[in-house]
């Protein structure tokens, strides 16, 4: 089964102050710490979605990443996800699944997405959840990527579309990490 990741790290973070992205948990880039829960849990290719700074975000990764920059990313995080999703269009071999993450959740480790790809394929859907509750990252199979395109607006991303799915499958992860976001910079421990 091949399961690509794709990261979501396009946001200015205003209630931030500044692009999550570029933000620091003890001396790593939050898009590194990401790109690397994904990476190390068996995620490739990976592609990540810019938009905020898309420069100084571009600096930071391998040249392994695939670096997508989406065009419209201020109308929220429904657009970078159609443009994460378009960017596997034509790839072949094309993926099998995709594994959604975002990048304001430091403390998902490789172990959670390793535990998510092994629900992958063509047709899943899957999500993690921490005691109880539905987070990321998200297993969305290739049968699904247009009609999660068409069905994504504003800063809801896919949550509708999730929501109303009878086969979603949850995924518990609390025994391996924690699914809390990152919204303000004391999130991270970080006093201005």
């Amino acid at each position: 089964m091949r399961v690509a990741g794709l990261l979501l790290a396009a946001g200015r973070g205003r209630r931030f102050g500044g692009p999550k992205a570029l933000a620091e948990l003890d001396g790593e880039p939050l898009v590194l710490r990401a790109l690397g829960a994904l990476t190390e849990g068996g995620c490739e290719p990976v592609h990540v979605v810019v938009g905020a700074r898309s420069e100084a975000v571009r600096a930071l990764l391998p040249r392994a990443a695939v670096a997508v920059h989406a065009a419209d990313w201020t109308s929220g995080m429904g657009a970078s996800l159609r443009a994460g999703l378009g960017s596997f269009h034509g790839l072949e071999p094309a993926p099998d699944a995709l594994l959604v993450h975002l990048v304001d959740l430091p403390w998902v480790p490789a172990g959670v997405v390793a535990r998510l790809a092994g629900y992958a394929g063509p047709s899943a859907v899957a999500r993690a959840c921490y005691r109880g509750t539905p987070g990321h990252p998200v297993v969305l199979g290739r049968r699904w990527w247009a009609e999660v395109a068409g069905a994504t607006e504003g800063d809801r991303g896919a949550r509708d579309w999730l929501a109303a799915r009878p086969d979603l499958r949850l995924v518990e992860c609390a025994d391996l990490g924690s699914g809390a976001d990152v919204d303000t910079r004391a999130d991270l421990g970080v006093v201005e």
